[in-house]
């Protein structure tokens, strides 16, 4: 664990109240219920198209886009979104980025300040997931960990999918609950990355 920060280890768990307080309008329809589908090569080609389209609308002030999330493990079940980790200089600083995401048709549905600066926006069609960080947060360091782990890790990729799996199905008839149930099992796995 000595190799990484103490703010990359150590995980926040958001509560539902905490969702609640940061959301920006109404909240994104694909929240409404929780698909889990077979890993679809498609995805990456996705995050391609929408890292060049949020490059070419941001230029410089992109500091990094990366494809994160179930999507960008092949061979593991995903809800078909694509979560994408914006680095941008300073989140607060929402006139340096926002007007241009707009423009591609994103909305802003969640700011979070208390959570290392996060936004969050939607695409257009609801697909995408642009996790918007300012440089330096931790955030976005676990989630390229999580990422790389599962892709070189299949027992853990399997075990990760199993439990999405089951999750959808309890969480069904609360599907607001899905993520966060998520949270036991992303721990065990995160132990593995620290230790290893």
């Amino acid at each position: 664990m000595a190799e990484y920060p103490q703010d990359v280890v150590q995980r926040f768990h958001a509560n539902p109240e905490q969702v609640d307080a940061g959301l920006v309008g109404e909240p994104p329809r694909t929240w409404a219920s929780v698909v889990i589908e077979e890993y679809d090569p498609a995805w990456a080609q996705r995050f391609a198209a929408v890292r060049t389209s949020i490059v070419e609308a941001l230029g410089d002030v992109a500091l990094g886009v990366e494809h994160v999330g179930s999507t960008a493990v092949p061979g593991l079940a995903a809800k078909p979104i694509i979560d994408v980790d914006l680095t941008v200089e300073d989140t607060a600083t929402e006139s340096a980025y926002l007007p241009a995401l707009e423009r591609l048709g994103c909305r802003l549905v969640l700011r979070e300040p208390w959570w290392h600066g996060h936004r969050m926006l939607v695409g257009p069609a609801e697909d995408v997931n642009l996790h918007v960080w300012p440089q330096g947060a931790p955030e976005p360091v676990r989630h390229r960990l999580f990422r790389d782990w599962l892709r070189s890790h299949p027992d853990d990729r399997e075990r990760y999918a199993e439990t999405k799996r089951r999750l959808a199905r309890d969480t069904a008839h609360r599907p607001r609950d899905y993520s966060l149930a998520k949270n036991n099992v992303i721990d065990e796995i995160y132990a593995r990355v620290f230790a290893a």
